[in-house]
């Protein structure tokens, strides 16, 4: 062992990889342009109504402008510039608030479970997911790329040596370096639903001879229960989106970087598995309500999968 074995390797990541360019005084283009523009307003107005109106009732006038303009420019809501941000509300307020998932361009009426509001009700748009269709071997369609799935746990590099640790960031390194298309690294954190675990369990313990086991196990189940009541208990889950393009083969070339990915990371001590349709259709309605309780470990039906259930 070489005596720098016990260092922790350290790199400086720039937190800031994403912020535009400055072109001028700090201030980047996009907030140049809309300083520009109140300013050519500004002098618009200022040479239209100078000759008609007082100084006092002029700065009046354009002291609402520039501070809007100020506020435009440099403002931030919800980690998005103000005119962003402010574009969104804007689509948003107009856009239909009535949607449903279907595949044709013909409005279609409301439901007829749907609250009868005693007006007129627009005929309701279609809702259009980023996913088009999900196939039995875990190709998500979105249009343009076809996309594969790949879940994993995460490693704890905190008690290895400087040593290994230099080696897992080597080794992840390299499997960045090997990417020849856009990936997608999604780490989130969702409520669990411990109810059904400690129901199984608390059932299993009517099976158990032994005294001593069973009331451990129903002791074990009531604390399930009473966790899930005091604490909001979440587990963190690890998602990689692998993508491909192309008018012919991408299914098979996404499923093969997939794999390749899973090797790749599994290689570094983490458990990895590639998802098919079912676990794509789990992972991904888990996505749409993150705040219900689900568990997206169990598969799903993928779409237009036909649904049996016996007598």
């Amino acid at each position: 062992m070489r005596p720098d074995d016990d260092t922790t390797p350290r790199a400086r990541i720039p937190a800031d990889v994403d912020t535009p360019d400055k072109i001028v005084y700090g201030l980047t283009a996009r907030q140049l342009a809309v300083l520009a523009v109140a300013g050519v307003i500004g002098y618009g107005i200022a040479r239209t109504l100078g000759p008609l109106l007082p100084p006092f009732v002029l700065i009046v006038i354009l002291t609402p402008l520039a501070g809007a303009a100020i506020v435009l420019a440099l403002g931030r809501r919800d980690g998005l510039p103000m005119d962003a941000w402010l574009l969104a509300a804007l689509r948003h307020t107009r856009g239909p608030k009535r949607l449903v998932p279907r595949t044709s361009g013909h409005p279609v009426a409301p439901p007829a479970w749907a609250p009868d509001t005693g007006t007129a009700v627009p005929a309701v748009p279609a809702l259009r997911l980023p996913a088009d269709a999900i196939t039995d071997a875990g190709v998500i369609d979105t249009g343009a790329h076809a996309v594969a799935l790949v879940a994993c746990t995460t490693v704890n590099i905190a008690l290895r040596t400087g040593g290994e640790q230099a080696a897992l960031i080597a080794g992840f390194a390299r499997w960045l370096n090997a990417l020849s298309g856009p990936v997608q690294i999604v780490v989130s954190a969702q409520r669990v639903d411990l109810s059904g675990h400690a129901a199984r369990i608390a059932e299993g313990a009517g099976g158990i001879s032994n005294p001593a086991l069973a009331g451990a196990a129903r002791d074990y189940a009531a604390f399930l229960v009473g966790l899930a009541a005091r604490r909001d208990p979440l587990w963190r889950t690890v998602t990689v989106a692998v993508t491909a393009t192309g008018e012919k083969g991408r299914g098979t070339d996404v499923l093969r970087r997939a794999e390749h990915a899973a090797a790749a990371l599994a290689a570094l001590g983490a458990q990895t598995a590639v998802l098919d349709g079912a676990r794509d259709t789990a992972v991904l309605a888990c996505a749409t309500d993150p705040y219900t309780p689900s568990d997206a470990s169990r598969p799903g039906a993928p779409p237009g999968a036909a649904i049996t259930a016996g007598d």
